[in-house]
């Protein structure tokens, strides 16, 4: 305001607590940059500004991301939804017979369930699934962001800053970080402990050796065993690598010594994490239980009858093909991580920090290499098994990001050897921007194709999830609006209900048990997202298809809190084996059901005794809602695999109809007689 002084205060300059900011040091690093050495670093986001780019990516995974497997569904978000509501579907390996599922690993995601009843009294059960996911992400994002800033000063700006790009862009990121799985939780555990065992070992950083341990261990125990073959090289680094130590001759013996024993040390304290595991499997199972032992025994040492072989085996070249899916470009990348080293060390060994380290150090060619290798070790156990699934990748996701930004890295440093060498002009080259811009090509075109494959999975195959919610949002409602019950609002915290409109609370459809309503599942049972996102009242069954193999059965009911589910969870379960065998019990006639779930083509159709076309049975079944699925059978490998914009590309693509039907008379006589209880009194709403 003009006319109005203003006075404006701040602290002295000139005392003597004031100190200059020290500047930030550079080349610091296993890899170092060689233009523009006296240049302030490049630019790199913060670990907090990392965080927060990497939630909100991660975020929009756990509100969008398909399922991208039904393991995931069966063993572990019925599971979790058995301890949560008293009901679900079990399968064999949680049966106390086999016990090669944790307890304890699926309590741990009780707790994000549990929180959104206790902070603000929501009890639904879609806010409960989507719950687990966001802790899922947020987990992901701050174990990324600490990898990222390990790379960034142990490793390099560059590196770091497009592994960064890498991982929030990644399609395969997108899909394993929001998963409800073992594995998923081992690439956390080993994310968290690789921005540990990235530093350069040293006998004056217990500290280091001590997390590492700690984290692979938390990994393969909590998590999935197998995965600690990922600490391979930390181990051989910890136990024979100087690193970061400079060791004479005579000091050899002590230094080996030392290492030795602490890391001896830390695998034994590292083994304490087993017991509350232990002792959490054995309160569930009623029986001592150490699952990762029977996890390990089950894979490893199966008999001619039994064995992860049931369930299918694929080509050497499954895990090649589903990496180029998620990663594109990024995989070969990573893939040419440790030959494009070897490059650099023979024709730009000044990048490698140290030319000719003395025989009391390491070479940091050689940690370099060391922090490149737990990908290939992976890549190659996998490969060589018979049994291969997409989810068995998932920790070793991070690292192929790390192994591809370490390449491009190297193909920059390349770039600029030749530019040098035809302008004889390290001047030019360090004002030149072609560098730049062969990274951001790179990282770039990655992205978008990541972004493509990430609308196609969205596009083609999220149809599964979208019918179970038109069946609470839509036809759940007219069902209770047909015997004339007023549609409630959902019983919500009073301070929460203040500010919200009374139109925009979701509807109470707790009255819908009275109808005893069953939805069932053919062929498409291994497409179902789980009972978190079916409404309370409504049981889902199986009916018989042409599959032949073993579906999960129903746990046991029980009623009360978490303690009253060793009831069900310890009881031996019946038509359970672990033969792949089918169990007739786990049927229901396909008259029984009220509403049913299938996959029809009317561009190829095909029926079977067991699989006639119930979508075209006008006579029986009504449609509800039909929504366009992909046949990838009849599709382009191109179109199928991306997604883009415009009918030339939609052309290439065919699709079925994924539909959610009604049973006309069934739920019809359901609707009369609830209405004439009602009105008789005989129900009270």
């Amino acid at each position: 305001m003009s006319g109005v002084q203003t006075l404006r205060l701040r602290h002295p300059t000139n005392t003597e607590d004031s100190k200059p900011r020290e500047p930030t040091k550079r080349h610091t690093g296993i890899l170092q940059d060689q233009l523009r050495r006296a240049a302030r670093p490049p630019w790199c986001p913060s670990f907090s500004m990392a965080v927060r780019l990497l939630l909100l990516i991660r975020v929009a995974a756990a509100m969008y991301a398909n399922i991208q497997d039904c393991d995931e569904v069966f063993n572990y978000w019925e599971p979790l939804h058995y301890l949560d509501k008293g009901y679900g579907f079990q399968t064999w390996e949680t049966s106390p017979v086999y016990a090669i599922r944790s307890w304890a690993y699926i309590v741990l995601h009780y707790i994000p369930v549990k929180l959104l009843t206790w902070v603000i009294h929501e009890t639904g059960k879609r806010p409960a699934f989507f719950a687990v996911r966001a802790f899922l992400a947020i987990a992901c994002s701050i174990c990324e962001a600490k990898l990222y800033d390990t790379v960034k000063q142990k490793i390099n700006n560059r590196v770091a800053r497009y592994m960064l790009f890498m991982l929030a862009t990644s399609a395969g990121m997108w899909n394993a970080s929001i998963a409800l799985l073992p594995s998923t939780f081992a690439m956390f555990a080993n994310t968290l402990a690789c921005s540990f065992a990235f530093i350069p070992a040293s006998n004056q950083n217990g500290r280091r050796t001590l997390a590492a341990t700690l984290l692979f261990a938390t990994g393969a125990i909590v998590g999935w065993p197998f995965a600690l073959a990922l600490a391979m090289p930390f181990v051989f680094e910890e136990l024979f690598v100087f690193a970061g130590d400079r060791v004479t001759p005579s000091a050899k013996g002590s230094w080996l010594v030392n290492r030795w024993t602490r890391l001896l040390l830390c695998g034994g304290a590292a083994m304490q994490i087993a017991v509350p595991v232990i002792l959490v499997d054995t309160f569930f199972y009623g029986q001592i239980v150490a699952v990762p032992w029977n996890i390990i025994k089950y894979n490893v040492f199966p008999d001619v009858a039994r064995g992860p072989d049931l369930y299918g085996t694929e080509p050497w070249s499954f895990y090649i093909l589903n990496l180029l899916l998620n990663f594109n470009i990024l995989l070969p990348l990573a893939l040419i991580s440790i030959p494009a080293l070897a490059v650099t060390y023979r024709i730009d060994r000044r990048r490698l920090g140290l030319v000719r380290p003395s025989t009391e150090e390491s070479s940091p060619f050689i940690l370099l290499a060391l922090r490149l290798l737990p990908f290939y070790i992976w890549l190659a156990i996998l490969t060589v098994q018979a049994h291969k699934e997409e989810r068995f990748m998932y920790p070793a996701y991070p690292l192929i990001c790390f192994n591809a930004a370490v390449s491009v890295y190297l193909i920059r440093g390349w770039a600029e050897i030749v530019f040098i060498k035809a302008t004889s002009s390290p001047y030019r080259a360090s004002k030149s921007s072609i560098f730049r811009s062969v990274t951001l090509s790179i990282t770039l075109f990655a992205a978008i194709v990541s972004f493509s494959r990430i609308l196609a999975l969205w596009k083609y195959y999220h149809t599964p999830m979208t019918v179970m919610y038109r069946l609470q949002a839509d036809e759940l409602p007219r069902v209770l609006n047909a015997t004339g019950i007023a549609l409630r609002p959902h019983p919500i915290a009073p301070d929460r209900r203040t500010r919200r409109n009374a139109d925009e609370d979701p509807i109470d459809l707790s009255p819908i048990k009275e109808f005893g309503l069953r939805v069932c599942i053919g062929k498409e049972w291994y497409r179902f997202p789980g009972h978190y996102l079916v409404a309370d009242g409504v049981r889902v069954d199986w009916i018989k298809s042409e599959f032949d193999g073993q579906l999960p059965a129903h746990f046991k009911p029980t009623t009360g809190g978490l303690r009253s589910r060793i009831v069900g969870t310890s009881a031996i379960p019946l038509g359970l084996n672990d033969l792949n065998r089918e169990e007739p019990m786990h049927y229901v006639d396909v008259s029984t059901c009220d509403y049913l779930v299938d996959l029809d083509f009317p561009h190829d159709p095909v029926s079977s005794t067991y699989e006639p076309r119930y979508a075209v049975q006008s006579d029986t079944w009504e449609r509800v809602a039909c929504l366009p699925f992909l046949d990838a059978r009849h599709s382009s490998l191109l179109t199928r695999t991306l997604w883009l914009p415009g009918e030339t590309w939609q052309s290439l693509n065919k699709y079925g109809d994924y539909c959610l039907l009604r049973h006309k008379q069934n739920v019809e006589d359901k609707i009369r007689v609830v209405g004439e209880a009602i009105a008789k009194g005989e129900i009270k709403l």
